[in-house]
């Protein structure tokens, strides 16, 4: 069985066990967290899914790999490199609830 669920933005298509990486949620290291913004569950779509649910067990609060930004415009001696690392909380899916 798999789900689709939002959070931050983005979708994610999961299945019990899965680990994912989503942007910084305010949780505790070991905490459950639940998404009530089902999109999909076993197939049932839209209104379908009232009720249905995705939990969760917080893993880790880390930094992403860092991103690099790099600007330039030719023959104008302009350079400009910057490096940006993303706040993630890295997720364990324990439990769909349909």
């Amino acid at each position: 069985m798999f789900a689709v669920f939002e959070t931050g933005s983005k979708q994610y298509h999961v299945k019990t066990g899965d680990i994912i990486k989503v942007e910084k949620l305010i949780a505790e290291v070991g905490s459950s967290v639940n998404f009530d913004r089902v999109l999909s569950i076993a197939g049932k779509v839209g209104k379908d899914t009232n009720g249905a649910s995705v939990i969760a067990e917080v893993i880790e609060q880390r930094k992403n790999d860092k991103e690099i930004i790099f600007k330039k415009k030719r023959r104008h001696n302009y350079r400009r490199k910057r490096g940006h690392r993303q706040l993630i909380t890295v997720l364990k899916i324990t439990e769909l609830k349909s």
